[in-house]
């Protein structure tokens, strides 16, 4: 790839990037980026579902292939594996018009072993990273965006400069450690959630208002940026999901899988994805982690329920 590719900031210009997934998180960062002064080429069929961004601003194309023919580099930010295989292959798929000199970040969160089998399928002279973001839309918006990248070092070198634009990012090692490290983190992400809710249910059925137990736990030295954060979240649950119980257990089955290639336990994981399958069979799956609390309590009503039937009895 030629040294040239990726211009820095100040001529930025003249890098073309594509963008394929502008939901809430990739809308944002494409927002961002045009913002810098960066064009960027979009899928026609994503325009309907857009998100933070003008419609307008966007260069668009009918397929993934013809956005990765126009683009220096593409950027995508997907739900899952099987969305990413989707845009990623066939005759209008990214592979196709992924050849020598372009660069593939991949924003999603998504197998690291599946994320390892396309960065070996990329045209020679083509480049794959994996780029997984810890933050959300607040982070986003703010450009404060923890990016951890896996894949070629000299790649990482030229897309650094516009990644900077999103947050901070950090060469990991080869390619599919950036999503092994963000799996990490969602797994820490999954059990603070639950243990949280568990402290916090525990305190209001004794008797200690809601809000009060909340704000004094957090003031404490459990109370990380996430859990003070989704405080307003835990306390009123909003329609609105800034990372949806769906998308948490699909990270955290990810990192189960992970786990057990290398042969690592991960209890407090595997405790986490029980009360996540629940969540999810209780019509969650769409609701902010917060509802891992909403969740508790209706199993801890449910089992009141119970012991006062048997009373009765």
């Amino acid at each position: 790839m030629g040294e040239d590719l990726i211009t820095r900031p100040e001529s930025n210009t003249a890098t073309k990037l594509g963008f394929i997934g502008l939901g809430h998180m990739g809308g944002n960062m494409a927002a961002r980026l045009l913002a810098a002064g960066y064009p960027i080429y979009g899928v026609k069929r994503n325009r309907a579902n857009a998100q933070g961004l003008s419609q307008d601003a966007l260069q668009w194309r009918d397929t993934p292939r013809e956005v990765a023919e126009a683009a220096d580099v593409v950027f995508t930010s997907l739900p899952d594996d099987r969305v990413l295989e989707a845009v990623a292959s066939g005759p209008d798929g990214i592979f196709v018009g992924l050849t020598s000199g372009k660069i593939w970040v991949d924003m999603s969160t998504a197998s690291p072993r599946a994320s390892r089998e396309r960065a070996e399928r990329a045209e020679l002279g083509a480049a794959m990273l994996d780029a997984p973001v810890s933050g959300s839309v607040p982070q986003v918006q703010a450009g404060t965006l923890t990016i951890m990248v896996g894949g070629d070092e000299g790649a990482y070198a030229r897309v650094e400069p516009i990644l900077r634009e999103l947050g901070t990012p950090t060469h990991i090692g080869e390619n599919g450690q950036g999503l092994v490290l963000k799996l990490a983190i969602n797994i820490s992400l999954a059990a603070q959630m639950l243990a949280f809710s568990e402290g916090l249910l525990l305190a209001e059925r004794a008797g200690i208002d809601r809000k009060l137990a909340a704000e004094v736990m957090t003031q404490t030295a459990i109370g990380s940026p996430m859990l003070k954060a989704r405080l307003p979240l835990v306390l009123d649950l909003p329609e609105e999901a800034w990372f949806d119980v769906g998308l948490m257990q699909k990270d955290v089955a990810l990192a189960l899988d992970e786990a057990r290639r290398l042969r690592v336990p991960l209890p407090s994981a595997a405790a986490a994805d029980e009360l996540l399958t629940l969540a999810r069979a209780l019509g969650y799956e769409r609701r902010d982690l917060a509802a891992l609390f909403e969740v508790l309590g209706r199993l801890a009503g449910d089992a009141a329920q119970e012991q006062s039937e048997r009373v009765e009895r």
